[in-house]
């Protein structure tokens, strides 16, 4: 494992309880899988397929399919492993991107766009943050299950990931400005991602964003279990020393 890789969960704003969680289950991996840094490719794809487990495998009662040994459910405990390990590698590409495929000649165009996307992206993981702490505002009964980070499935990470009162699956979807029509396919995928990999029927999906462009807002009409949901900022200020 890295040793920049506590860096960067620390930038991407994860509480320091879910940091420690990360770098415990990606060391424990790479203590019986080996140095994770060089798997990729074909090598990868099986460690990944070695850290799934279905809810099909669990009726079955499948014994653990992985080298990792531990106390508990398996279908948690292998999608908590499977998690750490798909978000090292997205550091490791994060990384990497950074000093092998950004050339000279691209410097200048990303210079201008950089601070305006480093602002979005920190805005979101604000956002993430403060709901994670008051979920309940969003729904009265909703709570979260995705162990405190983004869950990984096949088409990227859910930003949250949830229970109603009704122990529904509900999936949300965080976008710091205006959305654009590709959100809807974004969040239905993640949708039917949980739909195959939980085996459940009644999955809800839920876009908080500050505003939505017009397709997207045609879209959700279509779709009874997608809600959309506008947020705002407020600010309070207080005088300091009589003034």
């Amino acid at each position: 494992m890295r040793a920049d890789y506590g860096e960067w969960l620390k930038e991407q704003e994860y509480s320091e309880n879910t940091q420690a969680a990360q770098l415990h289950r990606v060391g424990k991996v790479e203590h019986y899988y080996g140095n994770l840094d060089q798997l990729l490719g074909e090598a990868y794809d099986k460690l990944i397929s070695e850290l799934t487990y279905s809810t099909a495998d669990e009726r079955s009662g499948k014994p653990n399919p992985s080298k990792i040994p531990f106390d508990g459910n398996i279908r948690n405990n292998l999608q908590s492993y499977k998690n750490a390990i798909v978000r090292y590698r997205k550091f490791l590409l994060d990384r990497r991107e950074v000093r092998d495929e950004i050339t000279p000649t691209l410097v200048s165009a990303i210079a201008e766009e950089l601070p305006l996307e480093k602002q979005r992206l920190s805005l979101e993981r604000d956002m993430q943050a403060a709901l994670r702490r008051e979920i309940g505002l969003l729904e009265p009964g909703l709570r979260i299950v995705d162990d405190g980070a983004e869950r990984a499935v096949a088409s990227g990470f859910i930003d949250i990931l949830c229970q109603d009162a009704a122990n529904a699956t509900v999936v949300i979807e965080l976008k710091a400005g205006k959305t654009d029509a590709r959100v809807v396919g974004q969040i239905l995928g993640y949708m039917g991602d949980i739909m195959e990999e939980d085996d459940v029927t009644s999955v809800r999906g839920v876009i908080i964003a500050h505003d939505f462009d017009k397709r997207t807002l045609s879209a959700a009409k279509a779709v009874p279990n997608l809600k959309l949901i506008r947020y705002s900022i407020s600010f309070r200020f207080e005088a300091e020393g009589g003034f």
